[in-house]
């Protein structure tokens, strides 16, 4: 059976790609230190790889928050950038040597909005597009190792990611993704013969509520 690390799996994509990942012969390691505990994570990854090689790990886990900039607490920048994408450099980092034992797959889940620039979402892009432009370039330094490295950049997906933030999807079916088709997405990115770098999903149509 194949061993995947999937970030955010308590919810939403990060939810739907370890089930659908079960179904495809993958076992899940679920983490459980906190990203923001560097010293923690290590740790627990280090005591993973004694006992097994991976063959894939997926960073998931995010955070938004699309506010004005000076509105933004300095306890919230670090710890979106902490999570979005210190993390999954860092999770890259201790995995690497694994991953290249296998000749496993790096997916990063970025966003939309790694792609273009909104109102608002400053802080959130940037920490997006750094992840995506980090995956961009690891491809080119791992394609002689053998492991594959895709950024996936999802537009606005149907999960709590919205709770607490000042919009959330439309209702109408065509205006939201469901997390089921990221984790599709997941599936094809590894069984393709070549390498999917990079791979946008966005729905048919824009509409957003507010509140």
């Amino acid at each position: 059976m194949l061993k995947a690390i999937v970030t955010g799996y308590s919810s939403g994509i990060g939810k739907a790609v370890c089930e659908e990942l079960e179904q495809n012969n993958y076992h899940i390691i679920k983490l459980v230190s906190r990203l923001e505990d560097l010293q923690a994570v290590e740790k627990e990854i280090q005591e993973v790889l004694k006992d097994c090689d991976i063959n894939l790990l997926v960073n998931c886990a995010g955070l938004g928050i699309f506010q004005p900039h000076e509105e933004i607490s300095l306890v919230k920048i670090k710890e979106l950038i902490d999570i979005n994408l210190t993390a999954p450099i860092i999770l890259s980092n201790l995995c690497l040597r694994s991953l290249k034992k296998t000749h496993g797959s790096i997916i990063n889940i970025t966003s939309v909005e790694a792609t273009k620039h909104s109102k608002f979402s400053a802080l959130y892009t940037a920490t997006k597009s750094g992840l995506r432009d980090f995956g961009l370039c690891l491809f080119e330094e791992l394609r002689k190792s053998g492991v594959r490295v895709t950024s996936i950049n999802p537009d606005i997906t149907d999960t709590d990611f919205f709770n607490d933030l000042q919009f959330k999807p439309s209702s109408k079916q065509d205006t939201y993704l469901l997390p089921q088709t990221i984790a599709t997405a997941v599936i094809q990115v590894l069984q393709a013969k070549g390498v999917i770098t990079d791979l946008t999903i966005r729905p048919q149509k824009f509409e957003i509520k507010k509140g």
